[in-house]
């Protein structure tokens, strides 16, 4: 229900959904992940911090600052991608110093079962909205392995704890890039209006990299 309202509502505002849409979200993606590791670390307390609360806590504040550089790009000229960057940076520069990063193992190992998929992502010949895409996916898959089969972790999902308990945690690595490749295939080549079609991608990809992102600082901060 939300996505549909926002697709609406950027519609109505005349913003097309592009990289610049794309570049003005991504900090926020990761403020959500650093104040959601706040949560779990006990710095904060509230029900606004975790799911489904968090995702409502995330999207008005997205939003409101969105609608206000927009309003600034058309009064100053000032692109309004630029301004939604700026201060979600501005936010993050708060927020994260309050974690503090102990795990580096983590680190690097996240970083080391990652790389081969950047260099596979960067090597295969596709469009660069599903590299991106699938790419943000895969931190997510990375990290969770990695936090699941050296730190013990486990994972709450249903259908990838079914597939873990069964296979292993590296399956969910498979689980992932199969999946993912196979929605994107399938909305490249069923959905006719581009404009949707970068929406629904942009927003696989927030998923991939909020959740992504959560567990990797959760992994090097409260290990």
């Amino acid at each position: 229900f939300a996505v549909s309202v926002i697709y609406e509502i950027l519609k109505k505002l005349k913003i097309k959904v592009d990289y610049k849409l794309a570049v003005g979200v991504v900090p926020y993606v990761f403020l959500a992940a650093t104040l959601r590791v706040l949560q779990d670390a006990g710095t904060f307390d509230t029900i606004w911090l975790i799911t489904p609360g968090i995702y409502v806590t995330m999207i008005v504040t997205i939003l409101s600052i969105l609608i206000f550089s927009f309003f600034i790009e058309r009064k100053f000229g000032v692109p309004y991608f630029k301004i939604l960057f700026i201060l979600g940076l501005l936010l993050i520069a708060v927020f994260l110093p309050l974690l503090n990063f102990i795990n580096l193992t983590g680190f690097i190992l996240v970083s080391l079962f990652y790389l081969p998929w950047l260099i596979i992502l960067y090597k295969v010949k596709w469009n660069t909205p599903n590299k991106l895409v699938t790419s943000a996916q895969m931190f997510d898959a990375t990290s969770t392995y990695v936090a699941i089969q050296y730190f013990g972790y486990y994972e709450q999902h249903v259908v990838p704890s079914f597939f873990i308990n069964i296979f292993s945690p590296i399956s969910f690595i498979f689980l992932k890039i199969v999946g993912i490749v196979a929605i994107l295939l399938l909305l490249d080549r069923f959905t006719e209006d581009k404009e949707f079609n970068n929406y629904l991608k942009l927003i696989i990809g927030i998923l991939g990299l909020g959740t992504g992102t959560r567990d990797f600082l959760r992994l090097l901060a409260l290990t």
